[in-house]
């Protein structure tokens, strides 16, 4: 039941401290392997990364960009966009203060396992490659059980983008797309809301509706 697996899918933080045997990991891996990619360019490169002290640099890159990244939201103005709908105020302050800390990415280090998607530069069209690569990869993790969490903390800009590949030895004319944390998960977040299909379905040109 593939939508099935694409309505109970989330967005999994928290991880119970058990190791993911290498046979799941290839089967979350080889279904990434199999999206689709323009010109079947197929740019994916996946390293896995266990070592804790790896685990806990990725984290601190992670943690500094998140916090950079949502400060400027919050001094551009996009956070009060994003919590518009929050009208306790002291919630909205300790929800910033949380954003603004970087700390919501700070949970990579206590993933059993991050598989760090990186793509090659030199095909037609990598953002998209990825990203169904990637997502491939979630609907399988979630088959089997596990959780999942795309984290872009270490690529958030120029900086961490540099740390990251200093890190993991990723060679010129490649990228690091994204850490992607990987494990057994230890909480049941519930489902976030989606707009009605009603509201974001047109036909033949944006904004008109059946029959129009």
């Amino acid at each position: 039941d593939l939508l099935g697996l694409m309505n109970t899918r989330r967005s999994i933080r928290r991880y119970k401290d058990k190791d993911v045997p290498d046979e799941l990991l290839e089967k979350i891996m080889e279904a990434g392997r199999w999206a689709p990619s323009g010109d079947n360019g197929q740019p994916w490169r996946f390293i896995v990364v266990r070592d804790p002290e790896t685990k806990e640099a990725l984290s601190k890159i992670a943690t500094e960009g998140s916090g950079r990244r949502f400060t400027a939201e919050y001094f551009t103005g996009r956070l009060d966009e994003r919590f518009e709908g929050l009208k306790d105020e002291k919630k909205k302050a300790k929800a910033y203060k949380k954003l603004r800390s970087g700390v919501v990415s700070s949970f990579l280090k206590d993933a059993p396992v991050i598989i760090v998607v990186c793509a090659y530069l030199d095909v037609w069209d990598v953002p998209y490659d990825v990203a169904m690569a990637t997502q491939n990869m979630q609907l399988m993790a979630h088959a089997l059980g596990l959780g999942t969490c795309v984290v872009v903390g270490p690529v958030c800009d120029i900086i961490d983008d540099m740390e990251t590949t200093k890190l993991l030895k990723v060679p010129h004319g490649y990228k690091v797309a994204l850490p992607l944390a990987v494990g057994y998960p230890d909480e049941s977040p519930g489902p976030r809301p989606r707009r009605p299909l009603e509201d974001i379905l047109y036909y033949e040109e944006f904004g008109k509706r059946r029959g129009q």
